[in-house]
């Protein structure tokens, strides 16, 4: 399973761990994932998604799932919410 936020799209970035005497050992900072399942009002069903917690506070910020999906770009989305997207708006104009 990588590592990935399935909205956002954020991954692992890579920095140092930086001892008291200035040594430096590469070390990677990995999101914090979690597995929830978003209701959509539109589709009428839950969508099971790995997301960040900031991605989480951010949708529940804006209204849900499909309010945050619908104002948000498709340059902030990864691939996989691009493809829910596109799914509500075809649903919406029903």
């Amino acid at each position: 399973m990588s590592k990935v936020c399935e909205i956002s799209g954020k991954k692992p970035m890579t920095g140092n761990n930086v001892s008291h005497a200035n040594n430096r050992t590469k070390r990677r900072f990995i999101p914090n994932l979690q597995n929830v399942k978003l209701y959509s009002g539109i589709l009428q069903k839950y969508i099971n998604l790995n997301i960040t917690i900031r991605t989480m506070k951010t949708v529940e910020k804006n209204g849900g799932l499909d309010s945050y999906l619908i104002k948000t770009s498709n340059k902030n989305l990864a691939d996989t919410a691009i493809k829910i997207k596109k799914q509500i708006l075809k649903n919406n104009k029903k």
